[in-house]
């Protein structure tokens, strides 16, 4: 896949394109790419999704430090690269550009620089200044510019429709396995392993704190949980705490992301890892003293291996 700055792209051929944020490119994206990808080959043109970076919302919103989102730009183009797109075209997103009005965007950037053929949008799919590119606002656009428009119907999981927002709730409730099945693949962050105060090694379970490498990551909710922990090539069954770690009278408010990496030999400081979450084990919990807490752990270790060795894939897009 090619990644291409939107304001220097060039003509693709007869280009089937797709607008959108796309955070964590879920199955009801995968939707999208697979729509783009079919008339793509029904025409022998180009596929071509169209993204922003930075986030809009951490450009527009007045509390930035506050958004969250599911995936990092690396994280997204890998995901979308994965579906099979040719073309990531990616645009700088300003304040100035959030108020092209959203024909003008089209015309401008995609009929005028890339020659666009047909342009596919998801369920309920709005985009521009103040939110109003959508199927039936571009009707008239489509027309002008002589390019063809579809939306296509919502993907369903269960009784919900599959969204990004969706997703966050469910991560900030801790129920990753629910988020892993809409996503089709586990939620997963990466970040640097820093030192701790490596009580964890004092009990005979040595824990790695992790710098997350980006502040707008979302973090699911404090909590025990199943993890992949993958570094320097390899992956391994770990067991995961995010939270305060009560039982060593942690300060409030200072959240920790700590990982046990099961069968992990050597240093780990100072190496990235990336973090799939699997299952959620239970709560924190102040155990009062060090030797219960090192029995619950033991428990937690043997859980946590359980639910690894039976993990499945969440089932294909």
């Amino acid at each position: 896949m090619r990644i291409l700055e939107g304001e220097s792209v060039s003509r693709l051929k007869n280009p089937v394109v797709s607008i959108g944020v796309f955070d964590g490119v879920h199955r009801g994206h995968a939707a999208v790419f697979s729509a783009v990808r079919k008339r793509a080959a029904e025409i022998g043109g180009d596929s071509a999704i169209v993204t922003f970076n930075p986030h809009p919302r951490i450009v527009l919103d007045d509390k930035p430090g506050q958004i969250k989102y599911l995936t990092t730009f690396d994280e997204k183009a890998e995901l979308i690269a994965k579906n099979g797109i040719d073309n990531l075209i990616v645009f700088n997103f300003t304040k100035e550009f959030s108020r092209i009005p959203p024909c003008s965007f089209i015309e401008e950037y995609l009929v005028e620089r890339t020659g666009l053929s047909h342009l596919v949008f998801g369920f309920d799919h709005h985009f521009g200044h103040r939110r109003q590119g959508n199927y039936h606002s571009l009707q008239n656009c489509a027309g002008l510019h002589n390019f063809s428009i579809e939306q296509l119907e919502p993907v369903i999981s269960g009784s919900k429709r599959v969204s990004s927002s969706l997703i966050r709730r469910m991560l900030s409730e801790g129920d990753v396995e629910n988020a892993a099945e809409l996503l089709s693949y586990p939620y997963s962050l990466r970040g640097r392993i820093v030192g701790g105060r490596q009580v964890g090694r004092m009990i005979g379970y040595p824990t790695a704190n992790i710098l997350p490498d980006d502040d707008h990551k979302l973090v699911p909710a404090t909590g025990v949980y199943a993890v992949s922990a993958e570094t320097g090539g390899s992956s391994f069954p770990g067991m995961m705490n995010i939270g305060f770690r009560p039982t060593l009278r942690r300060e409030q408010g200072e959240i920790s992301l700590e990982v046990h990496v099961i069968g992990f030999e050597g240093d780990i400081y100072n190496r990235f890892i990336r973090i799939s979450f699997i299952g959620r084990m239970r709560d924190e919990k102040d155990f009062g003293s060090l030797e219960l807490l090192g029995r619950q752990l033991e428990e937690d270790r043997r859980k946590a291996l359980e639910i690894f060795s039976s993990f499945r894939q969440p089932g294909g897009n």
